[in-house]
C-alpha cells in the first residue's frame, strides 16, 4: 500500500505547529467518540459532553498502565472482536498482562509511522528484523513497515533459538543485508560475534547502509560507538507496544514526535500537574486508533519535550527519552543513573575495545565491571574511574575483566540444535528429547 494514499496526514503536509495542532483539533472529536464505545471509558466519559477539543481533553484524568491490566483483556476493546486484525501484550509486566489490539485500519497508521525513516526504505533493501514477535508489536510493526516499502523482511526474531548471534552474522553477511531493526545492544553483540568469526563489520558487511534501533535508552556516546564500529549511521525509533511508533529521527539526528498522529504531554509526578513540554512522564493520545483507543495514555517513561525550530523543516516538537531506566540508584551523597554511567564507559577511548559493560550501585562505592583486553586494563580502569569520581564525585571499583567475562564467546559462536518434534527414536538417540523439541 502506497503511504500517500491512506488519506492519514503525512510528513510535509504543513508548514508550522500550529497547521499540526489545526490537525489534531480536527481528529480528535472522532477519536474521543471511538473511545466512548469501550467499557473502560464509556464508563469514564459523560456521553453528553464528550470532549470535542484539546483544551476539553485536559480535563481528563491520566489512563495508567494500571488501568489496562485491570480490564485486561477486552475491557479496552472498542470495536467487535470480529474486525481485530492482532492481539499483543507488552514486556516486562508482572502479574496481568497489559493487552494491546489492532484493527486492519489501525495497522495502517502503525506501518506509515515505523516507516518514516530518513534513510528511507525501498524494494531494493533487505530488512532483517531482530526484535520479538511473540505478543510484543516491535517485530510485527517493523515487518508490516518494511513490506508496506517494498522491502524483503528476514524475520530474525530475538526471542528464538534458531537466530543465535552466529547465525545473524551469517544471515547478515551472506544476504547483503541492507538495513536493520534491533535493541542497540544487540549491534554491540553482533560487533563481537562477527570479530568471533574473524569479520570486520566495518568492511565485511558492504551492503548495509544503516542500523535502525529503539526499545531501550540510547545515549549519544553508545550510538557513536556503534556507529564507528559498523561504519553507517544508526537511526533511533521511539515507541512502545500500547501505541506504536511515537517518534523517528529527522535527517539532523533529533527524535521528533509524531504529533500530526497523536496529542502529547508532559506529566510531573512529583506536583501532579500536566504541561506541554519539559521533563516529565510522557503522556499520548493515539488519533488514529480505533479498537483500543486511549485518552491520555501515561507511558511513564521519563522524556524531555521541547518546542523549536529544526533545520529538518518536519515543525514536529521533539524529545529525549531517558525510559524507565532513568530513575538512579544512591551512592554516598550522589544519584547514578544508568544514562550517566553508560556516556562515561562508551566515551573511553575506542581503542580500549570495551563493549560490555555492568554495574552494582552500593550505598558507599559504585562496582563496575568491563570486558577489556590486559592491554589497555589498567588505562581503562583508570580513566573510567577518574570521569566517574568527577561526574559524581563518588568512590567507585572498576575492574577490567578478560573478553569473554561478561559474554561468554559460546554465547557468539554456538548453533543451537533446533528440531522438529518426534516421539520415535533409534536404540542409540537421546529419547529424553521426545515432544521437547530443542
Amino acid at each position: 500500500m502506497n503511504s500517500a494514499s491512506s488519506g492519514l496526514p503525512q510528513l510535509g503536509q504543513w508548514n508550522s505547529l500550529d497547521d499540526v495542532q489545526a490537525l489534531q483539533e480536527k481528529q480528535l472529536p472522532q477519536t474521543v467518540s471511538w473511545a466512548a464505545r469501550s467499557p473502560f471509558y464509556r464508563s469514564r466519559l459523560n456521553a453528553t459532553a464528550l470532549p470535542a477539543t484539546v483544551a476539553d481533553l485536559a480535563g481528563l484524568p491520566l489512563t495508567t498502565k494500571q488501568d489496562l491490566r485491570d480490564n485486561y483483556p477486552f475491557g479496552m476493546l472498542a470495536v467487535p472482536k470480529e474486525r481485530l486484525a492482532t492481539y499483543h501484550e507488552s514486556s516486562g509486566t508482572a502479574g496481568r498482562p497489559t493487552p494491546s489490539y489492532y484493527t486492519a485500519e489501525d495497522w495502517t497508521d502503525l506501518a506509515e509511522r515505523f516507516a518514516r525513516k530518513w534513510i528511507g526504505m525501498s524494494e531494493r533493501d533487505i530488512l532483517l528484523v531482530r526484535t520479538p514477535y511473540a505478543l510484543m508489536l516491535s517485530g510485527h510493526l517493523a515487518q508490516a513497515a518494511g513490506r508496506l516499502c517494498g522491502a524483503t523482511v528476514v524475520p530474525g526474531d530475538n526471542r528464538s533459538l534458531a537466530m543465535p548471534y552466529a547465525r545473524v552474522v551469517r544471515v547478515l553477511h551472506d544476504l547483503e543485508v541492507t538495513l536493520t531493526w534491533a535493541v542497540a545492544t544487540e549491534y554491540l553483540l553482533w560487533a563481537a560475534a562477527a570479530a568471533a568469526v574473524g569479520h570486520r563489520p566495518d568492511t565485511d558487511f558492504p551492503g548495509l547502509r544503516a542500523l535502525f534501533t529503539g526499545g531501550e535508552p540510547l545515549t549519544d556516546a553508545r550510538r557513536r560507538r556503534i556507529s564507528r564500529i559498523w561504519g553507517v549511521p544508526v537511526v533511533e525509533e521511539y515507541g512502545s507496544t500500547e501505541t506504536g511508533s511515537l517518534a523517528g529521527e529527522c535527517p539532523h539526528g533529533r527524535l521528533h514526535l509524531w504529533s500530526d498522529r497523536a496529542l502529547f504531554e508532559v506529566y510531573d509526578p512529583a506536583s501532579g500537574t500536566v504541561r506541554a513540554d519539559g521533563d516529565g512522564q510522557l503522556v499520548v493520545t493515539p488519533l488514529y486508533r480505533e479498537a483500543m483507543p486511549l485518552l491520555r495514555y501515561n507511558l511513564e517513561d521519563d522524556v524531555s519535550v521541547s518546542y523549536g525550530d529544526c533545520d529538518c523543516g518536519w515543525a514536529l516538537p521533539t524529545v529525549k527519552v531517558y525510559g524507565r531506566a532513568g530513575f538512579g540508584h544512591q551512592v554516598g551523597a550522589a544519584t547514578v543513573t544508568q544514562h550517566q554511567l553508560e556516556e562515561l564507559v562508551y566515551s573511553l577511548p575506542d581503542s580500549f575495545g570495551v563493549l560490555f559493560w555492568r554495574a552494582r550501585a552500593e550505598p558507599v562505592v559504585l562496582r563496575v565491571e568491563i570486558e577489556v583486553d590486559h592491554a589497555h586494563r589498567e588505562a581503562a580502569q583508570a580513566q573510567l574511574q577518574s570521569s566517574i569520581r568527577a561526574t559524581f564525585g563518588i568512590d567507585s571499583e572498576v575492574v577490567g575483566l578478560p573478553p569473554g567475562g561478561l559474554v561468554p564467546e559460546t554465547v557468539l559462536t554456538s548453533m543451537a540444535d533446533v528440531v522438529k518434534p518426534r516421539s520415535l527414536f533409534g536404540p542409540d538417540e537421546d529419547w529424553n528429547k521426545a515432544l521437547l523439541y530443542y
